[in-house]
């Protein structure tokens, strides 16, 4: 026996109410997070309105419910696109998304008062929120390219789920044995598809949340891999880098380039222009050095004014010849500092993990030893590290 319409458009309503409020309340973030989470909590918000109009059907004309009605549920389905594009970081849509949102309720108003013909209405209506699923699924598969992550996967399941339910509602009314009938009348049908259409928002906002703590667990990994100041990768990650880099290394019979730099008299700067003019100066470092690496080249910062570079492919040779580039580069480069053009130089020692090397601090170690050996050269110079055994350096580099 079927239940009322009355009841489960009241349920359904409760439920996107309560969801509204608790993911408003309960969920914390700066920015374009924060931001999406409250879009998909009014858009909760609005969807609740619209099952209440639903639900108090009785009280309102046929045209009020039908224009009412759709209205709000098509504005609650342009709000969440919205809000999950943009917790995704995926372009908006915006003017796409308001016109799939008009458009759609100006055929609903048509087929549903102007021209009456439930059929039409909800195929419109269908095809509308097809739409919108449509460019869910785009934003949550990268533009088709990825089914990501768990979350992802559960936003996409409940995506492709509501248009199964369409295409099931869709097939019962053209091509079911009994006469349609409107969705404010209680029979099997329309008991069916209210429980299911009630539930989509539950799923889909445990999916928003499970997204959310994806992107903040993404976000405390990045901050505990990066080094705050000058946005290159820490110590920790420079070690995960080189475990990965050596161990593809292995399996290709590839070589690994690594090199050690540090600023020269660094001391000086910070005495005369003190720390934050010291910390510009790093900023402006890196930027020299990132200038002369490839692509697929790895810069660190692993403590002070020394970086590490890592470049996966390179032989002896290229490894020293790019320890030169950035030599060169650091040399060439005036910082604006303070209102003074200043000039620095860096030493650079350079070594080469080979494929039956083992563990990262033998290579670092070979790399910081002719680093050394090109400051006590005279600085400003690249030092090579010859061999893995014992770490020998020569072919200085440099001024």
């Amino acid at each position: 026996m079927p239940f009322r319409v009355e009841t489960l458009s009241m349920i359904s309503m409760l439920q996107a109410a309560v969801l509204a409020v608790l993911l408003w309340v309960g969920t914390h973030g700066d920015g374009q997070i924060r931001t999406s989470l409250r879009i998909r909590a009014l858009a909760l918000a609005v969807e609740a309105a619209g099952w209440g109009t639903l639900a108090f059907h009785v009280y309102l004309s046929q045209a009020q419910l039908v224009m009412g009605g759709n209205a709000l549920n098509l504005i609650a389905q342009a709000m969440s696109v919205i809000a999950l594009r943009l917790l995704l970081g995926a372009p908006l849509r915006w003017r796409l998304v308001t016109a799939i949102a008009v458009v759609g309720w100006l055929g609903v108003a048509w087929f549903g008062v102007v021209q009456p013909d439930y059929r039409y209405r909800v195929l419109w209506g269908s095809l509308t929120i097809t739409m919108n699923m449509l460019l869910n699924v785009e934003a949550l598969t990268d533009g088709f390219r990825s089914f990501g992550t768990r979350a992802r996967r559960v936003l996409l399941t409940v995506s492709l789920l509501a248009v199964v339910l369409l295409v099931w509602r869709e097939s019962q009314l053209w091509f079911g044995s009994d006469q349609p009938t409107r969705i404010n009348v209680s029979d099997d049908t329309n008991t069916f598809y209210l429980v299911l259409s009630g539930m989509q928002p539950l799923f889909a906002s445990i999916g928003f949340l499970l997204l959310y703590s994806e992107i903040l667990q993404q976000a405390l990994y990045k901050l505990a891999r990066i080094d705050a100041l000058t946005g290159v990768s820490n110590r920790l990650a420079i070690d995960q880098s080189i475990a990965q880099m050596l161990a593809h290394a292995q399996r290709q019979h590839e070589s690994l380039g690594v090199l050690m730099i540090d600023a020269d008299h660094f001391k000086r700067i910070n005495d005369r222009f003190g720390h934050a003019g010291g910390d510009k100066v790093l900023q402006a470092l890196v930027t020299s050095i990132r200038a002369s690496l490839r692509e697929g080249d790895v810069i660190g910062r692993i403590g002070g004014e020394e970086f590490v570079v890592l470049s996966p492919g390179t032989d002896l040779a290229a490894a020293q010849a790019l320890g030169e580039r950035v030599r060169q580069m650091v040399e060439h480069t005036r910082l604006p500092i303070d209102g003074e053009l200043l000039q620095l130089t860096v030493s650079v020692g350079v070594a080469v993990a080979v494929a039956e090397e083992k563990g990262n601090a033998h290579v670092l170690r070979r790399a910081d030893k002719a680093l050394y050996a090109a400051k006590r050269g005279g600085r400003n110079r690249v030092m090579v590290a010859f061999t893995a055994e014992d770490g020998s350096h020569g072919a200085s580099v440099g001024a």
